[in-house]
C-alpha cells in the first residue's frame, strides 16, 4: 500500500465555512513527482432508514441548491464536532420528521465522494417508530415535506428521479435485498 501513498508537503486552507472547509495540498507522489490537490474537509453525516410499523420507509423532500430542484431523501444531517453518530441519527430523525424510534441499528459507514471530500456517512436502521408531539425543530434554514413510501413506491421514484441521492439508493437496495433474503 506504501507504493501508492500520496505524501503531503503542504496544506493551505483558502475556504472555511459553516458545513465544509476547502483546502489545497500540495503532495509528492509515488514515483517522486509533485501534484495539487482539492480537499474538501467535511465533519460526516449520518442518514436513517426509519421504518413506520405500516412497513413504509419515511423520506423528505427538500430542495437541494446545488441540484436547483427538490429530490426526496431518506432523513440526513451533519455530525457536530465530536458527537456521536447514533445520537445524531435520534436528533435527526425527530428533527426532520417528527418521529422518535425504539431500536437504532448501525448498518455500515461509506465515504461519499472520496476522490476529493472526506465525508463519512454513517447509516442507520429505524424501528419501532412513533410521533413525537412536541419534537425538535428543523434548523432555521430547512423546509420539508415528509413523505411515506412503500419499498415498491420507492423503487419507482428512483425509476422518476425523484430519488436521486446515493444514500437514499443505497437504502432502497439494502431494503430489497432484506426482502429478497426473507423469502
Amino acid at each position: 500500500m506504501d507504493n501508492l501513498e500520496e505524501k503531503t508537503i503542504h496544506s493551505e486552507e483558502i475556504f472555511s465555512g459553516k458545513v465544509i472547509s476547502l483546502q489545497i495540498q500540495e503532495v509528492e507522489l509515488p514515483n517522486g513527482k509533485k501534484s495539487k490537490r482539492e480537499i474538501i474537509k467535511h465533519p460526516g453525516a449520518v442518514a436513517v432508514i426509519a421504518i413506520t410499523n405500516e412497513n413504509k420507509i419515511v423520506m423528505v423532500e427538500q430542495y437541494r441548491k446545488a441540484l436547483e430542484r427538490t429530490i426526496v431523501e431518506i432523513p440526513a444531517g451533519k455530525l457536530e464536532k465530536g458527537e456521536d453518530p447514533a445520537l445524531c441519527a435520534h436528533r435527526e430523525l425527530e428533527e426532520e420528521t417528527s418521529y422518535v424510534c425504539e431500536s437504532l441499528e448501525l448498518l455500515t459507514s461509506f465515504y461519499t465522494s472520496p476522490g476529493f471530500a472526506d465525508e463519512i456517512i454513517h447509516v442507520y436502521l429505524a424501528k419501532g417508530l412513533s410521533k413525537k408531539e412536541n419534537s425538535a425543530a428543523l434548523d432555521e434554514d430547512e423546509f420539508v415535506n415528509i413523505e411515506e413510501l412503500t419499498l415498491d413506491e420507492a423503487i419507482q421514484y428512483m425509476k422518476d428521479q425523484k430519488i436521486y441521492d446515493a444514500k437514499t439508493i443505497y437504502a432502497i437496495q439494502y431494503l430489497q435485498l432484506q426482502e429478497a433474503l426473507a423469502k
